[in-house]
């Protein structure tokens, strides 16, 4: 393992002093920026940078964006994107970008549902980490050391290939990058039984705004603390982590089981609101709401998702005495690795072979909207009814190939109500029954589309108002919703941050405040929704 100690800003600083001046383009602070990293004279930083006239500077720069919406004339390109293969050009990143007045964009897999981590309205350069793609899996030790551009699935996929009584907690959709995911806590079906991804890490290697690289003995607590789940973009530039790997059984369970309103849906919902936050923990039960078309008639359809830790032999009678409205049967459940569910979980067919995990490119990038909430209270059926005719509003017949929408729950308890709320940023903790995602998408380009759609999901998140949290109305910032409040790219005003920072982190926001202005008092690492440095 690299010695932090050993990458500091005066040993970086008198290395970059020591290579020849380069001929490069003119243009001001980019100019300044690629003399400082002697783009040009050293072939491997040369080839780790791309600016606008370098052939591949598009295909690089839209690689990794996830979200249409940003793929258009009106989104501000960066001028320059890095793609580092070394930590000692992140360090070069940050202290060449700091010394010469350009914002940073750090991107991993270029999830970021507002495209915070690819755009900016000022001038910037993305910092791209996809090509710190290392992990290092410990079966002995159940630890691992994953680098923050690898995605989900390679991490999946890598721990499977070495044992299959291990996994970790994290989210279903492969392609996410591990920067991003774990940086705003990161949570998959085995939150129930062992918190989330953030809970699990054990230590982290990081470049502070000095160019400086910390491990977590070196960075202090108090920024061990902020960089998982608080955002790590507002502090540093995450290079690694190091990660407890959680025991599984050899085989575990899944379902999944749909039911329309005519089929009692209402019913059903209304009574997993009482059972998935309070089953045994080895469950995981979702249910995905959508509206549709049956035989032309619009309805609701939920979609109950399960995992069990266990066999069906074992699974079955317990949802018998606790849910038994849901009717499973043994037909309805399948048997596999726990790596498998993983791909069952992102919609592939069950069989699908687990390399397809390695894949970056599985899907197309859409365009899309999404927001989040979390409800405390069991939601009643009249209510149920009422959001069952805002969802089908989200759909007209002529949608059908065009759109889809869905209300995305998932259930709290268990290992969520043991953790405080303190002790990570993430303090959506004890007392939520459930997590909401709005999840609106559309393949029709044009502004005009994006925006009746996107003021669609917001009159339909106004009307949920009575059911979800308040004072404040908590959100997750892995599901990023510049709704809720920003700054502008260049700037961070304390007042704006506290609105967003309160519902995102509730009592956590002070904190990391206080953090920040420990770690970057001048506020170099900022975006639009980042944490300011306390007054």
């Amino acid at each position: 393992m690299l010695n932090p100690k050993c990458f500091n800003f005066l040993t970086l600083f008198i290395s970059l002093l020591s290579l020849p001046s380069p001929t490069i383009p003119q243009s001001s602070s980019l100019t300044n920026f690629l003399h400082c990293l002697h783009y040009g004279s050293d072939p491997i930083v040369s080839q780790s940078i791309y600016i606008a006239s370098n052939p591949a500077f598009q295909t690089i720069l839209q690689a990794r964006i996830k979200n249409r919406r940003f793929l258009n004339p009106e989104t501000l390109k960066p001028v320059a994107i890095v793609v580092p293969t070394r930590i000692d050009h992140v360090q070069g990143t940050v202290i060449c970008a700091k010394d010469n007045g350009l914002q940073i964009r750090i991107r991993s897999g270029g999830h970021d549902y507002e495209g915070l981590s690819y755009r900016s309205n000022v001038t910037f350069i993305i910092l791209d980490m996809s090509n710190f793609q290392s992990i290092d899996i410990d079966v002995k030790t159940e630890t691992a050391w994953v680098q923050s551009g690898a995605t989900l699935g390679e991490l999946y996929y890598h721990i499977a290939n070495k044992t299959n009584m291990h996994g970790f907690p994290s989210g279903i959709c492969p392609t996410v990058g591990i920067g991003g995911h774990f940086s705003g806590g990161g949570y998959g079906n085995l939150m129930r039984k062992y918190g989330l991804s953030v809970d699990n890490i054990l230590d982290i290697i990081a470049v502070d705004a000095l160019g400086n690289v910390h491990d977590r003995a070196s960075m202090g607590e108090d920024l061990f603390w902020a960089i998982r789940g608080g955002g790590a973009a507002s502090f540093a530039v995450v290079v690694s982590y190091k990660i407890k790997l959680v025991r599984v059984p050899n085989k575990v369970t899944v379902f999944r089981k749909g039911f329309t309103l005519e089929q009692g849906a209402t019913d059903l919902v209304h009574k997993w609101q009482q059972v998935a936050p309070n089953i045994n923990e080895e469950f995981f039960i979702k249910v995905k709401l959508e509206p549709s078309f049956i035989n032309g008639n619009q309805t609701v359809t939920a979609t109950f998702i399960g995992f069990f830790l266990g066999r069906r032999e074992k699974l079955l009678p317990i949802i018998s005495k606790t849910f038994p409205e849901l009717n499973l049967t043994q037909q309805d459940c399948h048997e596999m690795r726990w790596v498998e569910t993983t791909l069952f979980w992102a919609g592939f067919p069950i069989g699908t072979p687990i390399e397809t995990l390695l894949n970056r490119t599985i899907w197309t990038p859409l365009f899309f909207k999404n927001k989040s909430d979390y409800v405390k209270s069991v939601i009643p059926k009249e209510s149920l009814n009422k959001i069952w005719k805002m969802t089908m509003a989200m759909m007209n017949r002529n949608d059908i190939n065009k759109t889809r929408f869905d209300l995305e729950c998932s259930p709290y308890g268990g290992k969520m109500n043991v953790i405080p709320e303190s002790n990570t940023p993430f303090p959506h903790r004890k007392g939520n029954l459930f997590l909401i995602q709005y999840a609106f998408s559309w393949i029709d380009e044009g502004n005009n589309v994006s925006f009746n759609n996107i003021k669609k999901l917001r009159k339909l998140y106004d009307g949920m108002t009575p059911y979800v949290s308040k004072d404040p109305r908590e959100c997750f910032l892995n599901y990023r919703d510049l709704d809720i409040g920003s700054n502008r790219s260049n700037e961070t005003s304390f007042d704006d941050a506290k609105i967003y920072g309160r519902k995102y982190f509730k009592d956590n926001y002070t904190r990391l405040t206080k953090v920040k202005a420990s770690v970057d008092p001048n506020n170099f690492f900022k975006y639009e929704q980042s944490i300011p440095p306390i007054k």
